[in-house]
């Protein structure tokens, strides 16, 4: 098979033929039909993520059919087509994952991270971490809904009830939280890198109810905001939006140092959190409405042997929606 393979980080990725992988006993051999290209997949390549498993097949919003079981493998057989997000394994014993928190397992393995992801023609996977696709979803179309959705809806339940929503970087995930967000009757407000006219209608023709650059104040008080953005200063700016009582999310995996901020936008029970990685049970929860709730991802497909303009694409801030190899 082909793959693109990171060998040194901070380096590009570069085109290799290999044999195929051998299943383990509880996992499949999928045949990649799309793979997302997530800004977390930059941050590896740039080394701003420090333990990669080098070298390493990146890609973490894998759509594949099924071509080869594991000996243990339940509830899936050949010719399914199967999704897998960024979560690949956790140890299943320790007190987050016995509570319901296995996002937080020490001994996590993740996708295109620690495990061979899909920037290649097959990849292997767990089959108990892997997620049914939605019929009506191409398989374009579904791969950014593995990582760029499941983090966004994770981020979106941390804002409760809030009605008015700002969202700070309106890239892949932004533009499926912002089309959850409206169908849920919320009111959006997409906040963009200055003067990205192009950004902001985008977020409009998604029903947000207003949309600017990051330095301006929305027209009124948000109830929570979520930063996808990984620019620390967007931090102290979020917080003076939001009103009273309302939280700021930072949905990254990776962001700038947070500067100095006065006490002041903090207090009057303001909340600011983080969001790390998914459970299953975000993924259960999260197709459950995709399945029932068409999400009009937007996306720019790119062969596989033209993943580094895909991210040099997705590190100059020039795609709309989200970035897809098509092995």
């Amino acid at each position: 098979m082909r793959a693109m393979i990171l060998s040194e980080a901070k380096h590009e990725l570069g085109l290799v033929h290999r044999d195929r992988p051998v299943p383990g006993e509880h996992a499949l051999l999928l045949r990649v039909e799309a793979c997302g290209v997530c800004r977390t997949d930059l941050h590896i390549v740039d080394g701003e993520l420090s333990q990669p498993a080098l070298p390493l097949i990146p890609g973490h919003q894998i759509v594949g059919i099924v071509e080869e079981l594991g000996s243990q493998v339940t509830g899936v057989a050949l010719g399914d087509r199967v999704g897998i997000p960024w979560l690949g394994g956790t140890c299943g014993r320790c007190r987050f994952c016995l509570s319901g928190r296995e996002n937080l397992c020490d001994a996590a393995l993740f996708t295109g991270y620690q495990i061979d992801g899909g920037f290649a023609d097959y990849a292997c996977a767990d089959s108990r971490y892997a997620f049914a696709i939605p019929e009506h979803y191409a398989a374009a179309q579904a791969a950014p809904l593995l990582c760029a959705g499941l983090i966004g809806y994770r981020a979106l339940r941390m804002t409760g009830d809030a009605r008015r929503i700002g969202l700070y970087g309106f890239g892949a995930a932004a533009h499926i939280v912002a089309q959850l967000a409206v169908h849920q009757g919320k009111s959006v407000y997409a906040f963009t890198r200055a003067g990205d006219t192009r950004a902001q209608d985008f977020a409009r023709q998604l029903g947000a109810s207003w949309a600017g650059a990051s330095s301006e104040r929305p027209p009124d008080p948000l109830d929570a905001a979520i930063i996808f953005a990984p620019v620390g200063s967007l931090v102290p700016i979020a917080l003076a939006a939001v009103d009273k009582g309302g939280v700021v999310v930072c949905a990254g995996i990776h962001m700038s140092d947070i500067p100095a901020f006065s006490y002041e936008l903090l207090w009057q029970e303001r909340v600011l959190r983080s969001v790390a990685n998914l459970t299953r049970r975000d993924g259960e929860e999260f197709f459950a409405l995709a399945k029932n709730l068409v999400i009009d991802t937007h996306v720019r497909c790119y062969p596989l042997q033209a993943a580094n303009q895909a991210l040099d694409d997705l590190r100059a801030g020039h795609i709309e929606g989200a970035a897809v190899l098509t092995p």
